[in-house]
């Protein structure tokens, strides 16, 4: 027999976001934004249990607590109307186009009974009955006690900073002409903005439309399990040293790949009768227990629940907790059934399949309906345990800020926007946008932070990249940037003397210069005194009047080591200065390599690729001078002085500089004085200066990096640190990593998506916010990162042959995948 949905419905109305049922339970609920999994610490866990536990005694007697979990399968989509998009940016919307990830809704909805209403079983059902009338009518004060109770609960809630909940106003739950509300999404079990229309069938099983519905439950004490707690370890994340910790309840929330809803009901009775009935119930097992055993046990059982209650002063409630699954396909039932079998094995409880009763459980699931729960399926417990079931955690949520770069979800791998630098901040999380990487050999680190600088590149940023290892030769092509490297037919130069269109000669401009020309004439052990200083800055001060007088020189090394010999040293003269003050013959015998016909006269004299303040990528490629006494040093003091002139004369604009294993430079005084400027000076030029390391020896020895760079780099991020293991503790002691942190960090590339190429990535924010991410790539951004020298030959072959590096990519990854077809 067929019935209309609309005759049955038990809701009388929604008004002012709040929903009265027919029977007169009048229903508050509110849209949960919970933590993200896998990023609370046990404390947290159990400080989150707490708050719920402490919420609930501010309810009344008769309250129902409705926590209603959606899990539906979706797919992500990509965004092709964005013509600014860069060409990786297009083949990573490609890449991730229609791939599925489980998304979620968390609901909370709180329903009170009138006094005297009937409670229901089973057998007696709303949804069995032929009429429905309200049991009593609404007291406006009753009810806006209720309100107030309400509010306070969840102020507590909030109070504990883990768990925002947002009140559901009567569009979210009513529908509309053209939008379906959740109570109508329930019915049809769809999320669509669209109205559904489908048939619902309880018999011969529960079938909402085409979708083949399996109900789980928890309703019997001799199914849960003989320990619960606010937390449980994450086996596939857990080391010998760590142990990882996720929600109780997890396994039947974000961790089942299924679509389904998790329904917790914890119903709050009169304390006091609760007690009382359970007193006299005590006291008729004791006389019963002679004559059998069952009673002896049932009438010790009673006698521990109520003296653990009046002792440890637990909250008596009655609980429920049930997984509604479904699918369209009848031959993927057997799969589902064993998917959620397993879940709840996992909590080490017994899973029971819902067929009989499967339509009234169901039925009381509808937002408004909870007091219609049939009672004799629910159990007897206190509340610090029923919390436990509840499923505290929810999917990684995307950014709201237009600024950051795509990582993954490390659960499902679906793109989340990830901002690490201003909405941080904005939050107060972190002071500055410094970072420090860290991982092995091969574990990563380039890859990831050829990610980095291409997302922060297609948003504008200024990048200066000073290399070891060729990891940024592709992009920087790609991009059409500036890539200087050193070769004997080809050797690095600069021109530190040329001022461009626009530029002026600047303090800062004659200090760098002055800097730079002591580090060529002294040793790193070697002092200078004042006059020396002065004498400089005077050469510096005529050298450069004279150039705007006479158009026609050409400023650079050359032409200022003439003027010295040819025309300063008349002015020292003049001037009566003594060598024992300036050695200018000392000075101009020492950088006469660096002049024409010199050893290195190409170093400071360069002609081309003068003026790259405008320029947005330079990389600097230092591996085959990376030992050099005299080159490296002194090109990476260009270097910064470069990347400090960005800094100053870029108003506004966002600029940042990765160092690479430069810790020879480093370690040497003059660098390590431009390092600590960097790192303590780049917030307020809007600048973000990186390094990037894979020697745990460099970060725990070396007092600068200790003081000048970990010391002022809020965001850490560290990669695959499996080879540092057992050296974990010195890196732990000296970042100021929490246990929770060291926990995440060595769970990196464990428990990883069969069938799926990427790698885990731990960021760190300040001092206690902290994720790891996937980080996975198309195939186009693959070989514009990769370091692993076959796959660079294969892209410079292409490269060779077509010209363009986008063409040479596209060709490439279009030649391999016929390949792969054609196999």
């Amino acid at each position: 027999m067929e019935r209309n949905l609309a005759d049955l419905l038990p809701i009388y109305g929604v008004d002012e976001g709040c929903i009265l049922s027919k029977k007169g339970d009048y229903t508050i609920g509110f849209r949960l934004t919970k933590p993200e999994i896998f990023t609370l610490s046990a404390e947290q866990y159990e400080s989150l249990h707490q708050s719920y536990v402490k919420a609930m005694r501010v309810l009344p007697p008769h309250t129902i607590l409705h926590q209603q979990d959606w899990f539906l399968t979706d797919r992500y989509t990509a965004d092709f109307k964005d013509d600014e998009k860069s060409f990786l940016a297009h083949s990573s919307e490609r890449f991730f186009n229609e791939s599925p990830w489980l998304r979620q809704e968390s609901y909370l909805f709180l329903t009170r009974r009138p006094k005297g209403r009937q409670e229901s079983t089973s057998a007696f059902s709303s949804l069995l009955r032929g009429s429905l009338l309200p049991a009593d009518a609404i007291d406006p004060r009753t009810v806006q006690a209720f309100k107030d109770q309400v509010a306070q609960f969840i102020r507590i809630l909030e109070d504990g900073g883990l768990i925002n909940a947002e009140w559901m106003d009567t569009a979210d739950l009513w529908s509309g002409p053209q939008r379906a509300g959740l109570i109508e999404s329930y019915c049809t079990l769809s999320r669509e903005n669209q109205p559904v229309l489908r048939d619902i069938e309880w018999k011969p099983e529960l079938q909402i439309g085409d979708r083949h519905c399996l109900l789980f439950t928890l309703a019997d004490a001799d199914d849960l399990p003989g320990l619960c707690g606010p937390r449980i370890d994450y086996a596939p994340y857990c080391t010998d040293r760590t142990r990882y910790s996720i929600g109780f309840a997890s396994a039947l929330g974000p961790l089942l790949p299924c679509d389904h809803i998790y329904n917790q009901y914890i119903f709050l009775d009169d304390q006091a009768a609760v007690l009382k009935k359970l007193e006299a119930k005590r006291l008729r097992l004791q006389s019963l227990a002679a004559y059998s055993r069952e009673n002896a046990v049932s009438e010790e059982a009673t006698n521990a629940f109520l003296n653990e209650a009046v002792e440890e002063q637990r909250l008596p409630v009655r609980a429920h907790f049930n997984i509604l699954a479904w699918t369209e396909n009848p031959a993927e039932k057997g799969d589902i059934r064993n998917r959620i079998g397993s879940a709840i094995a996992q909590l080490e409880a017994t899973p029971r399949l819902e067929t009989v009763g499967a339509p009234q459980i169901w039925w009381a699931g509808l937002p408004g309906n909870e007091g219609d729960f049939p009672m004799n399926e629910t159990f007897r417990t206190f509340g610090e345990v029923a919390t436990c079931f509840l499923n505290q955690e929810a999917n990684y949520r995307s950014s709201h800020s237009p600024f950051g770069l795509r990582l993954g979800d490390r659960l499902t791998g679906r793109p989340v926007h990830v901002d690490i630098d201003d909405e941080p901040r904005r939050e107060g999380l972190i002071a500055n946008g410094n970072m420090f990487v860290l991982s092995g050999s091969g574990g990563g680190k380039s890859f990831f932070m050829n990610h980095l600088v291409r997302e922060y590149y297609d948003r504008g940023t200024h990048i200066v990249l000073v290399d070891v290892g060729h990891s940024y030769e592709i992009q920087c092509a790609l991009h059409g940037g500036y890539y200087f490297t050193y070769r004997e037919d080809d050797p690095i130069c600069f021109n530190p003397f040329y001022i461009g269109a626009g530029d002026v000669l600047d303090t800062e401009k004659r200090e760098s210069i002055k800097t730079l020309l002591l580090a060529l004439w002294k040793k790193s052990s070697e002092g200078h005194n004042r006059a020396e200083y002065v004498a400089l800055s005077n050469a510096l001060q005529g050298y450069f009047e004279k150039i705007a007088r006479e158009r026609t020189i050409f400023p650079c090394f050359d032409s200022f080591y003439e003027y010295l010999k040819d025309e300063f040293t008349v002015v020292l003269a003049a001037d009566g200065v003594k060598d024992k003050d300036f050695d200018l013959a000392n000075f101009l015998y020492v950088l006469r390599p660096f002049y024409k016909g010199g050893e290195f006269d190409y170093l400071l004299n360069a002609r081309a690729n003068l003026d790259l303040l405008q320029e947005r990528f330079i990389v600097f490629e230092l591996d085959n001078i990376k030992s050099h006494p005299i080159l490296f040093p002194v090109v990476t003091l260009i270097i910064m002085e470069l990347f400090v002139g960005k800094m100053r004369k870029l108003k506004g604009v966002r600029k940042m500089i990765v160092v690479e294993e430069a810790w020879k430079a480093i370690a040497q005084e003059g660098m390590a004085e431009y390092i600590k400027f960097l790192f303590k000076t780049a917030r307020k030029f809007f600048a973000k200066a990186v390094v990037v390391t894979q020697e745990v020896e460099d970060i725990v020895s070396s007092e600068i990096i200790r003081q000048a760079i970990v010391n002022n780099s809020d965001i850490k991020v560290l990669l695959d640190q499996s080879k540092f293991q057992n050296k974990f503790d010195e890196i732990q002691t000296l970042l100021g990593i929490t246990e929770k942190q060291k926990a995440e960090i060595l769970s990196i590339n464990k428990g990883h998506e069969p069938g799926r190429l990427y790698k885990d990535l731990w960021i760190g924010l300040g001092a206690m916010h902290s994720k790891v991410y996937r980080l996975e790539v198309s195939e186009q951004e693959y070989y514009t990162y990769t370091s692993e020298q076959r796959d660079k030959v294969l892209v410079r072959q292409y490269i060779d042959r077509y010209g363009d590096v986008k063409t040479a990519i596209s060709r490439l990854v279009a030649d391999l995948q016929a390949k792969k077809e054609g196999l």
